[in-house]
């Protein structure tokens, strides 16, 4: 099965004119895009709750985030963090993009985001007050504000953008189908659309959650608990933030003047097989397909933003897949994710951030505390410090817990 969008009517690539990033690796495109190159890291012991008591204690956590000062105090009690976060980053992409949704027509803008796990934070606080007290304890907003859709309802209510809105809820491959959804739209005759994702679960029962799928490291070093594509992989540390990206038809961006970071010129996704059927992984099929939907080649590739779960047999997976597609050793490859544990629905927006800002600058951000990978996974992955290239096209890829893989082409 794959996502693949057909060709467009006119055929011409939808660009990204603005990027708002609240991550751990810090607030606002550059300040994410400095941390990223100097290899400084968003993850620390968890703040958001005692988790003293749990085997993982380490997460990326946004620095110097309060609500109060960037989102309406109406808005702050009637939503979660998670949405929070996403508010304040359509805000800084809106105001990169330096466009005012109020000069466009509405029913011409439109809203997708991604989603994991909705708003975990707010539905234990009102579900503690009801195991501790009575049903009047709970607050009317806890009908909407722990739903996945509570982020996109809220920005396109708060920019009153009423063209079609959606939420994808694939885990962390949720954000590139967010921006293939996106993509699509502004095929369909949408001039502007806010997509990407953030997500937010650092909190009892946020934490619970995604241990029971047993994909966290529980290694209690926040420096060598995530390290993918390395002997000592042992899992991935979560995180909290993401970014929220401007999407806009080549004819919107180009009447408006705006420059841009890029397109989105491919996509793909599907899923893995049933384990006991014996067939291979989606993996190298979907990245083959969206490299095709982009009009490319392998050859065309300049880089790769690899998933990285770092458990091992997904970490050889996605290793085998790239040295199919690109040849042993084919193609650079980074995980700057590292930096920021893995955000589930706003972890793949934050790489799509990421690689147009490497695109940008013609500079792969490295993959930290990663000293040399397993030799046989035949990676050329850039781990001691930024690199300079002449970069053309990234390729994107993400996979979700119950093996949603979704990839994403992107070009200068």
């Amino acid at each position: 099965m794959t996502g693949t969008a057909p060709a467009g009517p006119a055929g011409r690539a939808a660009v990204v004119t603005g990027i708002g990033v609240t991550a751990p690796t810090g607030i606002g495109v550059e300040a994410h895009w400095a941390a990223t190159l100097a290899g400084e890291s968003g993850i620390g012991p968890i703040e958001r709750f005692d988790a003293s008591g749990y085997p993982v204690r380490h997460a990326g956590q946004v620095p110097g985030f309060h609500a109060p000062d960037v989102v309406p105090s109406r808005l702050i009690s009637q939503t979660d963090h998670w949405t929070h976060l996403a508010l304040h980053a359509g805000e800084l992409a809106l105001r990169d993009a330096d466009v005012d949704p109020a000069g466009l027509p509405e029913y011409e803008m439109a809203v997708v985001t991604s989603s994991s796990s909705g708003g975990t934070e707010f539905g234990q606080k009102e579900m503690t007050a009801l195991y501790q007290n009575d049903p009047s304890h709970v607050g009317a907003y806890q009908s909407i504000a722990w739903f996945y859709a509570a982020t996109t309802g809220q920005l396109s209510i708060r920019h009153k953008m009423r063209g079609p809105c959606g939420v994808l809820v694939c885990e962390q491959a949720g954000g590139l189908d967010a921006v293939g959804q996106a993509r699509r739209l502004t095929r369909k005759g949408s001039r502007l659309v806010l997509t990407g994702g953030t997500d937010a679960s650092l909190c009892p029962y946020g934490l619970t959650a995604q241990l029971s799928h047993g994909g966290l490291s529980t290694v209690d070093d926040s420096e060598r608990a995530y390290l993918p594509f390395s002997a000592e992989a042992s899992g991935h540390l979560p995180g909290e933030g993401g970014a929220i990206l401007v999407l806009e038809s080549a004819e919107s961006a180009e009447e408006r003047g705006a420059g841009n970071y890029g397109r989105v010129l491919g996509y793909a996704s599907g899923f893995d097989p049933a384990p006991d059927t014996g067939r291979p992984r989606a993996l190298r099929r979907i990245a083959a397909q969206a490299v095709v939907d982009a009009g490319l080649t392998p050859a065309d590739i300049d880089v790769v933003f690899a998933d990285a779960s770092g458990q091992p047999a997904d970490d050889r997976d996605e290793a085998e897949a790239l040295a199919a597609l690109f040849g042993p050793r084919g193609v650079p490859v980074t995980a700057p994710k590292t930096m920021t544990g893995r955000l589930l629905g706003g972890g793949a927006p934050l790489d799509v951030a990421t690689a147009l800002l490497a695109l940008r600058d013609g500079v792969v951000p490295p993959t930290i505390g990663v000293e040399t990978p397993v030799a046989d996974y035949a990676l050329d992955l850039v781990t001691a410090g930024p690199r300079e290239l002449p970069l053309r096209h990234a390729l994107v890829l993400a996979r979700g817990v119950g093996g949603f893989t979704s990839a994403l082409v992107l070009g200068r």
